[in-house]
């Protein structure tokens, strides 16, 4: 099992890399709504489930798929800490 801060640098890397096409350091804060700033529209959100679900393990069921999960890193990095918690 992987520590929240694998989790968080994974997760940000992946960011920069998909969406700002970057090898640098994504650029926003934890909190920072990424639909607002433009990094992820409707089908980034697709991306970040297939990621999510890749690299973690983590089935995002539809219901699931909403801003108060997916639209900052630091709501992402809260589900995910929901979701394997209830895989042990």
């Amino acid at each position: 099992m992987t520590s929240r801060a694998d989790r968080r640098a994974a997760l940000r890397m992946f960011l920069a890399h998909t969406y700002l096409l970057s090898d640098a350091e994504f650029p926003y804060a934890d909190d920072v709504s990424l639909m607002a700033e433009g990094v992820v529209d409707s089908t980034g959100v697709l991306e970040l489930i297939l990621f999510l679900d890749e690299r973690f393990g983590v089935h995002v069921d539809d219901a699931e798929a909403v801003p108060q999960n997916l639209d900052t890193v630091a709501r992402i990095l809260d589900y995910l800490d929901r979701k394997l918690a209830v895989a042990r």
